[in-house]
């Protein structure tokens, strides 16, 4: 056995799926580039986006697309140790074929969902939370995701707001995604810093704070309920919880520039 360390990009795992399955080796643990030092015997196979290519295509084509889907959408996940379960599943696809998806008995299957049942959870619940400001025609926002949605949420902000600049950050990951009326692209994204907000965007954002605090019937005030339906995890990145200051703050760093190309 040994561990693996690879560049924490999707097509970086894949090389070390391809790797593992050639060389018919058992994994101990993936590592990303900062994880540490470890026990184990490390391999770092540098990243193949063309073997990667290749897997993720034989997922498609020896099992099923709905599994192929499973196994990117699953690297998104926060599950710990993610790696060595999507391994596992990919090892008995290939063998197997499509039932290992549908066989609900076995942990690391169900594990695997329910990881993906979060997720889907929380894109849901920031496609409402999200909030933009406006910075001199720029719609810019931050989330603090557990699960890596900015990819996910990124064509639904893209389309929603085509006619639109968007700048959405990512703080958990540090990545960030940015839109120009419809066309998108994801970059890394290690400082980020929203800036200053002019007069009027402040104006808007004090009317929606004095809205939150006002709608509310005060007799009626249900904290627990309204954390069901707002939890309390989304309230430090969201205008009507923050002041100007608080949002301003932020990370140090600078927005990243420059031309917008095709979304990807």
């Amino acid at each position: 056995m040994m561990a693996y360390r690879y560049d924490g990009t999707f097509a970086g795992f894949l090389t070390c799926v391809w790797d593992a399955l050639e060389g018919n080796v058992e994994p101990a643990t993936f590592l990303l580039p900062d994880g540490g030092a470890t026990l184990w015997e490390t391999r770092e196979p540098p990243t193949d986006r063309d073997r990667a290519k290749r897997l993720y295509g034989a997922l498609r084509q020896r099992v099923s697309p709905a599994f192929q889907m499973l196994i990117a959408r699953g690297f998104l996940t926060c599950l710990p140790d993610k790696e060595l379960d999507l391994l596992t599943l990919i090892r008995r696809g290939l063998r197997e074929g499509d039932r290992v998806r549908l066989d609900l008995s076995d942990p690391v299957m169900a594990r695997v969902n329910l990881a993906l049942t979060k997720m889907w959870t929380e894109w849901d619940h920031l496609k409402g939370f999200v909030r933009f400001s406006d910075l001199d025609g720029f719609l810019v926002g931050e989330i603090e995701p557990k699960n890596r949605v900015l990819p996910l949420l990124a064509p639904h902000f893209a389309a929603r707001y085509s006619g639109e600049r968007l700048a959405l950050y990512d703080r958990t990951h540090h990545e960030i995604f940015l839109s120009d009326r419809g066309q998108w692209k994801l970059l890394p994204a290690e400082n980020f810093r929203m800036g200053s907000a002019g007069e009027q965007e402040r104006a808007f954002r004090a009317m929606w704070r004095r809205y939150y605090q006002t709608i509310a019937i005060e007799g009626r005030i249900n904290p627990k309920c309204q954390s069901t339906h707002l939890p309390k995890r989304y309230r430090h990145v969201m205008t009507e919880f923050l002041t100007d200051e608080e949002m301003e703050k932020s990370l140090p760093g600078q927005t990243p520039a420059g031309s917008l190309g095709d979304g990807s």
